[in-house]
C-alpha cells in the first residue's frame, strides 16, 4: 500500500486508556491504515514523520469553548489547533447563534464572554444564512473549517428567538404556551441536526451587553422550573447533554437540584449533565470538597452526572477594571454597566462609591468566586514603571496605608485600561489539581477558547496537564498514567457527548498529535500576546509552546508543523461538523469543497 503519510517511531497512545507502545502509523484516504510494530514501506509516501522519542495521540477534544463567533471569520481556529485540539464543542454556557441575529448575538455574547460587540454584531450579520439548526450545521461546513466542530444549541439563543430579548430577561414574563412549545421545538430541531445537547445558564454575573437590556442577567437565567422540565425530558429521552453552570449564590440548592435532577427516577434514563465547574477557589477552599462527593454520591444512585473541571491554575489578567469577576458584586457590576470612561471615572472619584466598594471588597463569606484581596494582584503593565511587579496592596501601604481598594480606584482612574494586572481564582494548589485530573466524576475541559480575549483562556490545558502527569511520573510520585491522562482528554469525553473522535486506531479517521515530551516544560507557562484579525487587531492573549507540537493532523493532513499552522489551516476544509451517534467520515483532499449551498436570510 502506498500511505499518504506515515508517522513512524513514535510512542503511539489509541485514546482508550490501553497501553502505549512504539508503533509506526499509515495513513490512506484520511483514516489510520495500519497500526504496526514493523517498519513500513515509505515508497511514494509525501508525508513521512519521524516521531522517535515523541508521543503519537489522538487530537485533543475541548468540550468548553466559546468559538461560535470565530469560526464564522476564521474557521481555522489555528490557536486552538496549535496546542493539538482537533475537536472542540460550541455553543457553551446557554450562549449560541443559531437562531438570533447580530444584535441579539453582540448583547449576549459582548460582555459575558468579553469579545467586542461590535465584532458578533458584524459577524454574525455578514455571515447569517441559516434559519435552522440544520442550515447553519451546512453553512458552518461551508467554510474552510480547521478541527471538527460539535456543538450545544443554547438556551438564551432559543429564548431570546422566541420571546424577544427584552421579554426573556424580564423576572415578571414567563413564556407562553406556544413560546414553550416552539422552544421544545427548536431544542428537538437542533437534536435531529446531530447537536451533542444544550446548554443553559443560572449564574447570575453574567450580564447582558449593549443598550435595551444592559446589565440584566442572560436569559435562560429567568427561566422557571416548568419551562426546564420541559427542555429536560426532551434530552432526558433522547439521551442528549445538558451542559448548566449552577447560581453561584445559592450553591447547595442549585447544585444539589442539577445532580439530583440526573438521576434516572422510576425507569426513565438519567440525564447526562455536565455542570460548571469543579474548581478548587482560593476565596472558598473548603468547597472543592463538598462537591467531589456529589458526583460520586448521585452516580451510584443512577445518574449520569459530571463536572467540568480546568486542570491548570485559574490565572485571569485585567485592563483596569474590565475584568468579569467584578460582576460578582454590586459596585464592581455598577462600574461595568456604565459604557463611556468619563461617567465610569465620575463614578470611581465618588466618596460614596468607594465606601460601598470598600464594603463589598471586605464582605469576604459567602459564595464568590474572587477571593476579593488586592495583595494578591500583581500590576505587570503599566505607564508609571514604579508600581510594576507590586500589587494594590503594596501600593497602597507604600502611600502612608491607603486602602488597598483606593489604591487600585486611583491607578485605575490615572492610567485607564493601559494598568495590566493579574490574579489567580483557583486552581492555586497542586495537590488538589492532582485528586480532580484523576476524579472520574470530573470531566477535564473548561478551556473558554475564544472568549475573554483580554483576561483568561486555556488553548494549551491539555499539553499542560500532559507535563503534569508526566513530572510526577519522572519525579516517581505518579498519580496517573500518561495513557490515562490521554484518554482523559480524548477518548473520554468523545464517548460521553458522543462524538466520533478521541481514539487513534486502525480505521479510526486521522486526527492526530505529535507531542515531543522534552518540550512539556516551562515555556507552557509563559505569557504572550498576539493581534486576532478578526476582530479588529485586538491583541488576545495566547500560549506559545512550538516546539511541544511538531505535528498535527486533521483528516489524515497536516495542518500544523512546530506548533506553527501550515497554509492549509483556514484555507481548505478538514475538518467538521461531528453529530452526536453518528461516524463521521475523513474530509478528504477531494471532498474539502463546501458541501451545501445556503440560502440567503431575505
Amino acid at each position: 500500500m502506498t500511505f499518504d503519510a506515515i508517522i513512524k517511531n513514535g510512542r503511539w497512545f489509541d485514546g482508550t486508556g490501553a497501553d502505549s507502545a512504539v508503533r509506526n502509523l499509515g495513513i490512506k484516504d484520511g483514516r489510520v491504515a495500519t497500526v504496526s510494530a514493523e517498519a513500513l514501506d515509505e515508497t511514494g509516501c509525501p508525508e513521512v514523520v519521524d516521531a522517535s522519542g515523541q508521543w503519537v495521540i489522538p487530537g485533543l477534544v475541548d468540550i468548553h469553548t466559546h468559538y461560535d463567533i470565530e469560526v464564522l471569520d476564521g474557521p481555522g481556529l489555528p490557536e486552538s489547533v496549535r496546542h493539538g485540539v482537533t475537536t472542540l464543542l460550541l455553543g457553551s454556557c446557554s450562549l449560541s447563534t443559531v437562531h438570533v441575529g447580530g444584535v441579539d448575538a453582540g448583547d449576549l455574547f459582548g460582555r459575558v464572554e468579553a469579545i467586542p460587540r461590535q465584532h458578533v454584531i458584524r459577524a454574525v450579520d455578514e455571515h447569517r444564512t441559516w434559519r435552522s439548526a440544520h442550515e447553519y450545521v451546512a453553512a458552518l461546513e461551508s467554510l474552510p473549517l480547521g478541527p471538527n466542530l460539535a456543538a450545544f444549541i443554547g438556551h438564551s439563543d432559543m429564548r431570546t428567538a422566541t420571546m424577544g430579548l427584552d421579554r426573556a430577561t424580564r423576572k415578571e414574563v414567563r413564556p407562553s404556551r406556544r413560546e414553550q412549545a416552539k422552544m421544545e421545538h427548536l431544542l428537538d430541531e437542533a437534536l435531529d441536526a446531530g447537536f451533542v445537547g444544550m446548554s443553559a445558564q443560572q449564574l447570575l454575573f453574567d450580564k447582558i451587553d449593549g443598550d435595551l437590556c444592559r446589565s440584566r442577567t442572560l436569559p435562560s437565567t429567568y427561566a422557571k422550573r416548568k419551562e426546564m422540565r420541559g427542555l429536560r425530558s426532551i434530552l432526558r429521552r433522547r439521551r442528549r447533554a445538558l451542559q448548566a453552570g449552577p447560581d453561584a449564590t445559592h450553591p447547595v440548592s442549585t447544585i444539589g437540584g442539577q445532580a439530583l435532577g440526573s438521576i434516572g427516577w422510576f425507569g426513565r434514563p438519567a440525564l447526562r449533565t455536565s455542570l460548571l465547574s469543579a474548581a478548587d477557589i482560593k476565596a472558598i477552599p473548603f468547597v472543592i470538597h463538598l462537591m467531589r462527593p456529589i458526583a460520586h454520591v448521585v452516580n451510584k444512585l443512577g445518574a449520569d452526572f459530571r463536572w467540568q473541571h480546568l486542570p491548570v491554575p485559574f490565572e485571569v489578567y485585567a485592563d483596569g477594571i474590565d475584568l468579569v469577576i467584578f460582576e460578582e458584586f454590586g459596585s464592581g457590576a455598577m462600574a461595568l454597566h456604565l459604557q463611556e470612561k468619563l461617567a465610569r471615572d465620575e463614578l470611581m472619584r465618588d466618596p460614596d462609591y468607594r465606601k460601598a466598594f470598600r464594603k463589598d471588597y471586605e464582605s469576604k463569606y459567602g459564595p464568590r468566586v474572587w477571593h476579593r484581596d488586592f495583595y494578591d494582584a500583581e500590576i505587570v503593565e503599566c505607564p508609571d514603571a514604579s508600581v510594576v511587579g507590586k500589587s494594590f496592596g503594596q501600593v497602597g501601604d507604600e502611600l502612608g496605608g491607603k486602602h488597598p481598594v483606593d489604591a487600585f480606584l486611583d491607578l485605575v482612574l490615572e492610567h485607564g485600561t493601559a494598568i495590566r494586572w493579574r490574579t489567580t481564582i483557583s486552581g492555586h494548589r497542586p495537590s488538589v489539581l492532582k485528586k480532580l485530573a484523576q476524579d472520574p466524576g470530573i470531566q477535564i475541559g473548561f478551556s473558554d477558547a475564544g472568549a475573554h480575549l483580554r483576561n483568561m483562556s486555556f488553548y494549551n490545558f491539555g499539553l499542560r496537564l500532559l507535563r503534569h502527569v508526566r513530572d510526577a511520573e519522572r519525579s516517581g510520585q505518579a498519580f496517573m498514567s500518561v495513557e490515562q491522562a490521554v484518554h482523559r482528554l480524548t477518548g473520554e469525553l468523545a464517548d460521553w457527548y458522543r462524538i466520533d473522535a478521541g481514539t487513534l486506531r486502525e480505521g479510526d479517521r486521522a486526527d492526530l498529535v505529535v507531542i515531543d515530551p522534552a518540550h512539556l516544560d516551562a515555556t507552557l507557562e509563559d505569557y504572550h500576546e498576539a493581534p486576532v484579525e478578526q476582530f479588529g487587531g485586538l491583541s488576545r492573549m495566547v500560549n506559545r509552546n512550538d516546539a511541544a507540537v511538531p505535528a498535527v493532523f486533521i483528516s489524515g493532513r497536516r495542518v500544523v508543523t512546530d506548533g506553527e499552522p501550515t497554509p492549509l489551516l483556514g484555507t481548505e476544509r478538514v475538518g467538521q461538523f461531528l453529530k452526536a451517534e453518528q461516524a463521521g467520515a475523513p474530509v478528504t483532499a477531494a471532498a474539502a469543497s463546501p458541501v451545501a449551498e445556503v440560502e440567503a436570510v431575505s
